[in-house]
């Protein structure tokens, strides 16, 4: 198989539609449509079913889906790899969600800096999950992920800390004078329902709850009275005043881990992990 092939394969079955793929990759429609044609003759499989009113993944088709998508975002990181070993002075490129870890990263960066030969940092803020992507695409080296919930398939990691769970509630509401809170408590609150956290996917859970992306975002929806949250304890230490954190003795510890690509081999970050370790 060749890499123009599964960039072709992957617009058609994201579109699902080879009008809208061949505008999206800027060739001919007939072209593209040879080509996955031919790709399934090479690999003898159906990979598309195609009728008059739609297209759609046979389960070999979700199979090199998911297998092109991981190939491509192995040769994006490849080209930019390279592309950075060329350079005269080293940089990484850290992936951290925006809002969560400020104390930390500051300590970490700072550390680093003093340490001899040590590479540019670039920070690149991030949505919830989207570190796993930015990492095995190239786009970061390293990142700080939240475990359980951020995904660390394919990536090596080393723990940082862990630490309890909050609510973070208005300070006017009943529950933000209480020592701590249970789950139970905080499930169907009237006017304050959990928000929805964004997954890996780009989908949602249901439930009433607002679509958020980030903490500030839903930390302004929770200071309107439009929802709650339950984060990592660190993510609340700086709230805003009409804001309140309340422990809740029940949520599962959360593990604050600095992750990389498996397959990396870059001395500036395994200088970095070294360095983030220690602090």
């Amino acid at each position: 198989m060749e890499i123009r092939e599964l960039q072709y394969f992957v617009a058609v079955a994201e579109e699902l539609h080879f009008g809208k793929a061949a505008e999206r990759l800027d060739i001919a429609q007939p072209a593209l449509s040879r080509s996955i044609a031919q790709l399934e003759r090479r690999l003898d499989v159906t990979l598309l079913e195609r009728s008059s009113r739609k297209v759609a993944l046979t389960e070999a088709g979700g199979v090199l889906l998911a297998e092109a998508r991981s190939i491509l975002s192995a040769v994006a990181a490849a080209e930019r790899r390279t592309q950075e070993a060329a350079q005269k002075r080293p940089r990484v490129v850290l992936a951290v969600k925006t809002g969560t870890a400020g104390d930390l990263l500051a300590k970490v960066l700072d550390a680093y800096r003093a340490e001899p030969g040590a590479a540019e940092v670039e920070l690149l803020l991030c949505e919830a999950h989207q570190h796993q992507r930015l990492l095995l695409s190239g786009q970061a080296d390293v990142a700080l992920l939240h475990l359980p919930f951020d995904p660390a398939d394919g990536l090596d990691t080393e723990v940082l800390f862990t630490e309890p769970q909050v609510a973070v509630l208005p300070t006017s509401h009943p529950l933000a004078g209480r020592a701590q809170v249970r789950s139970a408590e905080l499930a169907g609150l009237p006017g304050l329902p959990m928000a929805r956290w964004c997954r890996p996917d780009g989908s949602y859970p249901d439930g009433p709850g607002p679509e958020v992306h980030n903490l500030g975002q839903v930390f302004q929806l929770i200071a309107l009275g439009r929802a709650t949250v339950v984060v990592p304890e660190s993510a609340a230490v700086d709230l805003r005043r009409d804001l309140v954190a309340v422990p809740v003795v029940d949520a599962g510890p959360v593990t604050t881990v600095i992750a990389w690509p498996t397959e990396s081999r870059q001395r500036a970050v395994a200088d970095l992990v070294r360095v983030a370790t220690r602090v």
